[in-house]
């Protein structure tokens, strides 16, 4: 009866067709000089054993038909390097708390096999293990962030694994040197578990503190290599976890994950990826936007026992969770990605910008065919998803100072009473000086004037672009690969400190202006 009383509400408060064009005023500030820097992290990256994450996603193997750069597909190599990904979080997920590193090393045909008992019973060969893992971030030029094995696995195993990784020299490094690699990798990343509530182990807080106080321990630095060691952080509104880890582990922490997905309904359920009402499209960012107030919580109890900010929240699993596509296996979480993902992706980037004095790293879930992924691969075939074209586009953010606005833009209200903006906003500006705004607008039916006051415009070059669809609903399929991608955008103009844009409805544009 209440989420009719609800739905019945929104009606009236959901974008409806207007007669006139909303207005909206973006006021930035372009005078900081000492502000925020957006982590590129904020762009990071998760591939789990999972589905065809891996294997068909990033690794086909040195023999396969598939062009490939010795077994790393070729074609998604390169839709990577595009990206600047700039940190990549593996084996897991779940996969990790059941991995065991030995049994990825060494010749590949003398791998051991295993059941991926977590996801759909596959049998996984084992044959992209610590050296395929690591040898594909050097040559993405991105950091690692390695998962280690808490819930099944031992101290002994963990410590043992950074040792073979980024020793100089010793055992670990001569059984390394055995196996193809004589110097040792670089890895700053290490995750203490994962979701150690749940598939990680189903531990409470005061247990996994006090567990998680002893595995680190043993991970150690060797050479000149440090650790950035994570704490398996809580997962939504769980900020009693939070608070139990901030009191139990404190300093011995570098950084805290959390986790949160954009899931359909509050029983759980998630509804198609591409097939879906309007209310269901204004729910669906409704639950992504509820994400800042879950960081601004997460953060607050962080404040009351780190002040002075030592300790760094991440987000390293984020995006939308829908029912796989119709004829896969349910255990392999494959969801085409619309409009829609793009939509969620922006929103949730203008959010993440905001919080990085604490927020520090975010790392999508997944890389390749799983959930709301980059690329997703049928054979031969590869196609980039509109979720891909947003992290291109904003990825001019990397590593830029952020740029406080205020936009005046009217919220919706969602059929379960969250609010989202209409039309949203971000900007930063990068070593260069160049100023980058994008803009986010959510409204289906409606178009938008508006009108940027940014400080000593003068009479700026501006380059931009657009992402928008007929539909929603659009999609990249394999016999339509670029249905929905950016396109050169022109209507624009700039006059006394001012640039008016006119926006379309259901539309993402980036402006670049120097």
């Amino acid at each position: 009866m209440r989420r009719t009383f609800l739905a019945a509400i929104a009606a009236a408060v959901i974008p409806v067709a207007a007669s006139a064009q909303m207005k909206v005023n973006v006021s930035i500030d372009s005078d900081i000089t000492d502000g925020q820097i957006i982590p590129k992290e904020i762009y990071g990256q998760f591939a789990e054993h999972l589905g065809a994450c891996i294997y068909g996603g990033l690794w086909v193997g040195p023999e396969s038909d598939i062009p490939n750069i010795d077994g790393y597909r070729t074609d998604v190599l390169e839709a990577l390097k595009t990206l600047k990904v700039p940190v990549m979080r593996w084996p897991g997920g779940c996969f990790a708390d059941e991995y065991h590193w030995r049994d990825g090393i060494g010749p590949r045909e003398d791998r051991p096999r295993m059941v991926n008992s977590n996801w759909g019973g596959t049998v996984e060969d084992n044959s992209f293990g610590t050296h395929e893992f690591l040898n594909l971030c050097e040559m993405l030029g991105c950091e690692p962030y390695i998962s280690g094995n808490v819930g099944s696995g031992t101290v002994e195993e963990l410590a043992k694994w950074v040792e073979y990784m980024t020793a100089p020299d010793g055992p670990m490094a001569k059984l390394r040197a055995q196996n193809g690699r004589k110097e040792p990798w670089k890895v700053k990343y290490l995750g203490v578990g994962n979701e150690s509530w749940g598939c990680g182990g189903n531990m409470v807080p005061e247990y996994y503190s006090h567990l998680y106080r002893r595995y680190q321990t043993y991970c150690r630095n060797f050479g000149d290599n440090r650790l950035y060691k994570v704490a398996s952080g809580a997962s939504d509104y769980d900020y009693n976890w939070t608070e139990v880890l901030m009191k139990n582990i404190g300093s011995q922490m570098d950084g805290v994950s959390l986790h949160y997905y954009t899931v359909k309904g509050w029983d759980g359920s998630k509804g198609s990826a591409t097939e879906f009402t309007d209310e269901e499209y204004y729910n669906t960012l409704g639950k992504a936007v509820e994400i800042e107030s879950v960081i601004k919580r997460h953060i607050a109890i962080m404040d009351s026992y780190d002040p002075d900010n030592n300790i760094d929240l991440l987000l390293d699993e984020w995006g939308t969770w829908f029912d796989v596509e119709p004829g896969t296996n349910p255990g392999h979480l494959f969801q085409q990605n619309t409009m829609r993902d793009a939509m969620v992706a922006a929103l949730s980037f203008n959010i993440f910008h905001k919080y990085t004095s604490r927020l520090k790293m975010a790392n999508i879930a997944q890389i390749a065919n799983v959930l709301q992924s980059m690329v997703l691969t049928d054979g031969a075939k590869m196609v980039l998803t509109p979720t891909y074209h947003v992290f291109r586009m904003y990825n001019v953010h990397q590593d830029a100072t952020y740029l406080p606005l205020t936009c005046s833009s009217r919220n919706f209200t969602d059929s379960n009473g969250r609010e989202c903006p209409v039309v949203d906003a971000t900007a930063s500006r990068n070593a260069e000086g160049v100023v980058n705004v994008t803009l986010t607008n959510t409204d289906l039916e409606n178009g938008a004037e508006i009108t940027i006051s940014i400080a000593a415009v003068g009479k700026p070059e501006i380059t931009a672009e657009i992402l928008t669809s007929g539909n929603i609903s659009d999609y990249n399929g394999f016999d339509n690969p670029e249905n929905v991608k950016p396109a050169a955008f022109n209507d624009f103009k700039a006059k006394d400190g001012k640039i008016t844009v006119k926006m379309p409805a259901k539309s993402i544009i980036s402006l670049s202006i120097r």
